[in-house]
C-alpha cells in the first residue's frame, strides 16, 4: 500500500517547530549566561536605584542640609 506523503509532511512541520524552539532556548540561555557573567549577579534582577527623595533624606540625616533646605528640596521633588 502506498502513502501519498501527507504523513511525512506533518513530521516536517513538527521538526521545523522543534528546531525553532531549540534555537529560541539556545538564545535565551546565551543571553542569561552573558548577563550573569557581565553583571553583578543573577539575571533578570534589577538593581534598586536611589530616588532623589531618598538622597535628600540621607543628606538631611547626615546634617549636610538644614530643615529649610530639606523642606524646599522635598517640595521641589514632589
Amino acid at each position: 500500500m502506498m502513502m501519498d506523503g501527507m504523513g511525512m509532511m506533518s513530521w516536517g512541520v513538527f521538526n521545523f517547530l522543534l528546531g525553532l524552539l531549540l534555537i529560541f532556548v539556545f538564545v535565551v540561555i546565551v543571553v542569561v549566561a552573558v548577563k550573569w557573567l557581565w553583571g553583578k549577579g543573577a539575571p533578570f534582577v534589577t538593581e534598586h536605584r536611589e530616588g532623589a527623595l531618598d538622597i535628600v533624606k540621607k543628606r538631611y540625616a547626615r546634617g549636610e542640609i538644614n530643615k529649610e533646605e530639606f523642606q524646599q528640596m522635598k517640595k521641589d521633588i514632589e
